[in-house]
């Protein structure tokens, strides 16, 4: 049985490892991805800075982390967020556990108030790309500003 619930400070490790590990897989530990983003052997606190972001973690039965997804503030005034390294296990893929961290994504950033989730990825996580078109995310073809993870090339839009 697999349980999502909000990042705890012990997860981090686990996390930073299998965000990491999917990016290397596809050859993108390379500057301008979530490879060496500054928070990312710290997300419990990072996300836990504000009210209006929160990361989840899907967990075993054992509390394992086998993924997670973040949704934090991109645009407040425009009550745009953005959906976040959402990374599973390799073990744990194609058990949809993908959409349940969208859904748990979802659900929160419509409690917080925002209207419109934005998304980046690249073209070679190809699985990604299927999972955002089939939840119903439109492709934008370009970024919404010129953020720091300027090695993405896709980049999509949800209005909740």
């Amino acid at each position: 049985m697999v349980k999502i619930r909000p990042i705890e400070a012990g997860d981090d490790p686990r996390m930073a490892t299998i965000i990491r590990a999917s990016l290397k897989s596809y050859g993108l530990d390379i500057p301008g991805t979530a490879y060496f983003d500054k928070e990312l052997d710290h997300l419990s606190s990072f996300y836990d800075k504000k009210d209006n972001r929160e990361y989840f973690v899907a967990v075993d039965k054992y509390n394992d982390v086998l993924g997670g997804n973040g949704i934090a503030e991109f645009d407040p005034v425009n009550k745009i967020a953005e959906l976040q390294k959402l990374y599973i296990t390799e073990s744990a893929r194609g058990q949809h556990l993908s959409y349940r961290l969208l859904d748990t994504a979802m659900g929160f950033a419509k409690g917080a108030g925002y209207k419109t989730i934005y998304l980046e990825t690249h073209h070679s996580l190809v699985e990604a790309v299927h999972l955002y078109q089939s939840y119903g995310f439109t492709d934008l073809g370009h970024p919404l500003n010129n953020g720091e993870h300027s090695s993405m090339d896709k980049f999509f839009v949800l209005n909740i």
